[in-house]
């Protein structure tokens, strides 16, 4: 999996991101082409999970430009109008949203920055907002968060949970979204 954290801030979101993917025969795989947070438009998307639906959100999906109105509720735009855009996508492009995971785990989860406002959204493309405005996903979540939440940076966080996590290293990557004035 991966480990992702988000943070929110009030003039801004900051997405960080271990760089490793891990394929199904436990290979790993680091290149500077294969990153885990990717700009989209207006969005800042960073997936964990099957590489098949990140990389769907992450380089084929066109995701709706908000309006002004759209910006007033961010939350309502995420869930009127971008989970339907996303779920097309992700059906026309071959994912299967009926299938199973194999190990019983999440097959997807996402942290998508709009507007420099930050949602999570799990693989059922359920849409969550945090009041402590700290996400994370991927199997070194725990870790970052309890790190976190002891007082380490999101940096710090992420090399915490790559010492924990088999499935996190780096080179870490960080990509900021303003919000709109």
């Amino acid at each position: 999996m991966t480990t992702i954290v988000g943070v929110q801030h009030d003039e801004k979101s900051i997405i960080f991101c271990d760089n490793q993917t891990t394929g199904s025969d436990g290979r790993k795989y680091n290149h500077s082409k294969m990153v885990k947070v990717s700009k989209r438009g207006e969005f800042l998307i960073a997936g964990s999970g099957e590489a098949m639906p990140c990389d769907v959100a992450q380089h084929i999906w066109d995701p709706p430009t908000p309006t002004a109105r759209d910006l007033r509720d961010p939350y309502h735009f995420m869930i009127a109008k971008v989970v339907p855009s996303l779920r097309k996508c992700l059906t026309d492009n071959g994912f299967n949203f009926e299938q199973e995971s194999t190990d019983g785990e999440s097959r997807f989860s996402f942290i998508i920055s709009v507007a420099g406002t930050l949602f999570s959204v799990e693989d059922d493309l359920s849409v969550g907002l945090r009041d402590d405005g700290i996400y994370a996903v991927g199997s070194g979540a725990k870790y970052a968060v309890g790190a976190i939440l002891a007082g380490a940076t999101p940096l710090e966080a992420l090399k915490i949970a790559a010492s924990q996590d088999a499935y996190t290293s780096g080179p870490f990557i960080k990509k900021e979204q303003y919000k709109y004035e």
